[in-house]
């Protein structure tokens, strides 16, 4: 391995940064619907690097949400929180759509949509 190849991540550092990086989606609300994003089904795709760098896909409820410009902003400083965390990118993607079918069960009870 080269001098500016970074160690690849062992599987307990990953799994220690799943489970923050979800903690620190689940901080992140919409604020017309009081279920967190992680729960909603908001987040597509998370891609961390063996550098640390994280990306992620998401989506909102509708393309139209008014919190459009902000979310992704809200995403990337939760992120940004997670102790070795060295950058983050968010992607806002609308491909597919957001259905209800995305929520976890956890969100459609706190929705009362069962």
């Amino acid at each position: 391995m080269g001098a500016n190849q970074p160690q690849a991540l062992e599987q307990a550092e990953l799994d220690r940064l799943t489970d923050e990086l979800i903690t620190a989606f689940k901080t992140v609300f919409d604020p017309e619907i009081p279920v967190d994003i992680y729960e909603l089904g908001l987040i597509y795709r998370v891609d961390v690097s063996d550098d640390r760098d994280v990306v992620v896909d998401m989506t909102l409820t509708a393309p139209g949400c008014p919190v459009a410009g902000e979310m992704p902003s809200w995403v990337q400083d939760a992120v940004m929180k997670v102790e070795g965390i060295k950058s983050c990118d968010v992607n806002l993607i609308f491909d597919p759509p957001w259905d209800s079918s995305k929520m976890s069960d956890e969100a459609k009870l706190a929705l009362n949509m069962f």
